[in-house]
């Protein structure tokens, strides 16, 4: 496969591609850049540069070179899949579609002028920007721990490095020791997925470590799809899992990595592993683009479109858009409005009523898969959902296999679809 010059493109090769920017817009064709290489970033790009049959110069800005999905890395800890298959890279984006794959950090954005600024220090011009920059933690969010503490307590709620250390943790700890997990409150990526990795971990545990504790603290009084973990935990994992909730204490919890202690209102835990998921907000770049609410980015409902700049698309977990969860599934189905929108305004192309949809799978066990999933249209104020489904507690291993098999099929779709 013939690689195109514009392929792979690093930080200290940045220049090339950012210098003739300027000339591909003097011939008259509009520029898009797109931060974030993910189900939203990812996807965005693809469809803009593929249906745009080169109408439009599209630039995708990523750090890493081998994107890690944090969807399915629950399954990895769990033993179900390898890191690797976790692993995908950019080249058929560029080689086959075009698209400028610029490997650096985004580090600021100019909206006056209309250019992104990369830590290689140079300025990306832009017609449209599309932002799909993930999550970032709040910082004090559970007293004691900063991400500084992330390789003692690790997070894994981003993909890649992280859940590789959080495996190795896990198949280390001694015989009968304590897995905790301080859960997130709301709203946060992927609402099954603490509970998905709960069931991960014993599973785990029940091939290396059948005599391990977990003990989640939750500081929600509820969680997505609540009935049908719980049922599973039963079935699958008795005595192994305990939940401590608010209404004992699990709002007042503070950490200590020195000692791999947490602190539940009072009552002291020892750990021997401890996964620590902070509160969220959307990616950095978005604050320092100055388009959220505090915390998240507020959108158009019928277009993704920032309500603070026209000019500005943000997708996926960074966005407060009304319904839709914090989903892979979710950015990618935003990311195809988004991209017809983009195109629409920068070269007329039709564009057709905005519909959006997701879908959310959980393995609890061996073939043992719920799943939860809406569809949605934009109203004034939201993305709102208007009908839904979900598992029901007690159905047949049959079904739940052809669950399960149906998530590793979506798996497969849904990373073609970002990468090509």
């Amino acid at each position: 496969m013939k690689i195109a010059r514009r392929t792979f493109l690093g930080s200290a090769a940045a220049a090339s591609a950012i210098l003739a920017a300027p000339m591909l817009g003097a011939q008259g064709r509009p520029r898009v850049v797109v931060v974030g290489g993910g189900a939203g970033g990812a996807t965005a790009a693809r469809y803009i540069a593929k249906d745009s049959a080169g109408a439009i110069d599209v630039t995708l800005v990523e750090p890493t070179r081998v994107y890690f999905t944090c969807f399915f890395s629950n399954l990895f800890l769990g033993g179900f899949q390898e890191l690797d298959d976790l692993g995908h890279t950019y080249g058929t984006l560029a080689a086959d579609y075009g698209v400028n794959v610029v490997h650096d950090w985004a580090v600021g954005i100019d909206r006056d002028a209309k250019t992104v600024s990369l830590g290689s220090g140079y300025a990306l011009p832009y017609d449209r920007l599309i932002l799909s920059p993930g999550i970032d933690f709040i910082e004090g969010s559970v007293p004691g721990w900063s991400i500084a503490d992330q390789d003692v307590m690790p997070h894994a709620y981003k993909g890649g490095t992280q859940a590789g250390l959080l495996r190795a943790q896990i198949d280390a700890m001694p015989e009968g020791g304590t897995f905790v997990m301080v859960a997130p409150p709301n709203p946060f990526r992927c609402p099954p997925g603490p509970y998905e990795r709960i069931s991960m971990v014993a599973h785990r545990f029940t091939q290396v470590n059948p005599t391990a504790k977990i003990i989640i603290v939750d500081p929600k009084e509820s969680f997505s799809k609540q009935a049908l973990f719980e049922e599973g935990w039963q079935n699958h994992y008795p005595g192994m899992i305990t939940r401590i909730g608010p209404d004992f204490g699990a709002e007042t919890v503070t950490v200590n990595p020195e000692t791999m202690e947490i602190d539940v209102d009072g009552e002291v835990i020892k750990a021997d592993v401890a996964n620590i998921i902070p509160a969220q907000r959307a990616g950095t770049i978005c604050q320092l683009a100055g388009i959220t609410d505090g915390n998240w980015a507020p959108v158009v409902p019928a277009s993704m479109q920032s309500r603070i700049d026209p000019n500005i698309f943000v997708l996926g977990d960074a966005s407060a858009q009304g319904d839709m969860p914090k989903s892979g599934y979710s950015a990618n189905s935003q990311a195809k409005v988004a991209a017809m929108i983009v195109r629409g305004e920068l070269t007329g192309s039709q564009v057709f009523p905005a519909r959006y949809s997701n879908t959310c799978w959980s393995l609890i066990a061996t073939d043992d898969g719920v799943k939860v999933g809406a569809a949605y249209e934009p109203t004034e104020e939201k993305i709102a959902s208007v009908s839904s489904f979900i598992s029901q507690t007690g159905e047949d291993a049959a079904l739940r296999k052809q669950t399960y098999e149906e998530s590793l099929g979506w798996y497969a779709g849904i990373t073609s679809d970002m990468f090509g």
